[in-house]
């Protein structure tokens, strides 16, 4: 049975919908106000246990873990993160409080209604989980994880987890988001893992990528991954699998329906939650176009609604 451990940051987000992005100095009334657990991981997993608790199966679906620095584990904050995770098969046992802290890292989101922008300010006091600390814990999942999906955080500390899974246990399948423009190591990341996916942003930020394909050609060709991913806005998403073969999918839009953005945050969280359930947990060997459709579908439902209820449900023929 594969399982999966997710790594990276957990967020607590405030989000503030506006009829447009104030000018600086100004004052603006937002439409309104939400709260809720946010972090690239956390997000992925939730979508991931709602698509693996509908497999039709006998035994209990798969374990996930999370794997993020929260701050004392008597805090309300570490509590609510806990209870928005709340499942079965997802367990935060592993997570590294640092007791002398309350405060989760935070996320003040301004959506602009004008044009779909999210500009996003974050506020992070906790210190980083080191590589020691990562060591240990995959020592105590020895034998249970199967599968590493790192958030690219931290590219040096990120890289060495990296290494030492390949060196400790070389069965163990990882897979790494690369999103954040300008932060130098992350494409080395791509390099060593078995799955990658690339954000718009970091590719548009790299010198010499003019398209996602030829990001994708180059980093495919010169490292050992069986499958890339390039989500791409409104022009869908693009993948390669080894030997070269090529897919895009067109950004999903409901049938005869009239394409609303609803809510954009945690599209790309989804996508990438759509495609570790194809590649590791369907039970099939599915084909890259298969897993680019089945993934930008569920990714096109998200940006439809708010939040992730009830998203899985909606591509349940699918599985």
């Amino acid at each position: 049975m594969n399982s999966l451990v997710a790594v990276g940051a957990c967020y607590l987000d405030t989000i503030l919908t506006v009829s447009h992005y104030p000018t600086e100095d100004s004052k603006l009334r937002a439409s309104t106000l939400s709260h809720r657990r946010g972090g690239n991981v956390p997000n992925t997993l939730e979508v991931l246990q709602k698509l693996l608790l509908l497999q039709p199966a006998p035994s209990p679906p798969p374990p996930l873990y999370l794997l993020s620095v929260l701050p004392s584990s008597h805090s309300p904050a570490s509590q609510q993160i806990a209870s928005s995770l709340a499942g079965p098969n997802v367990s935060l046992a592993h997570c590294l409080h640092r007791e002398a802290f309350t405060q989760a890292p935070s996320s003040y989101v301004i959506r602009s209604q004008s044009n779909d922008s999210r500009t996003i300010v974050n506020y992070n006091e906790l210190p980083e989980m080191t590589v020691e600390e990562f060591v240990g814990v995959a020592r105590e999942l020895e034998g249970k994880a199967r599968v590493y999906h790192f958030e690219g955080r931290n590219p040096d500390v990120t890289r060495e987890c990296i290494v030492h899974l390949r060196q400790t246990y070389p069965d163990v399948k990882v897979s790494v988001e690369i999103e954040k423009p300008g932060r130098m190591g992350l494409g080395i990341l791509a390099k060593m893992s078995d799955v990658a996916f690339f954000s718009q942003g970091w590719v548009e930020d790299s010198s010499g990528y003019k398209t996602p394909q030829s990001c994708l050609r180059h980093h495919c060709i010169t490292s050992a991954a069986t499958h890339m991913f390039c989500t791409w806005g409104d022009k869908g998403a693009y993948g390669i699998a080894k030997g070269l073969i090529e897919a895009h999918s067109d950004a999903w839009k409901p049938e005869g329906g009239e394409v609303k953005v609803v809510d954009t945050i945690g599209a790309g969280d989804t996508f990438i939650a759509g495609v570790l359930y194809a590649i590791f947990f369907s039970g099939e060997d599915w084909e890259l176009q298969r897993i680019m459709d089945f993934a930008n579908e569920l990714a096109g439902r998200k940006v439809h609604q708010a939040g992730f209820e009830g998203l899985a449900e909606r591509v349940a023929d699918w599985l």
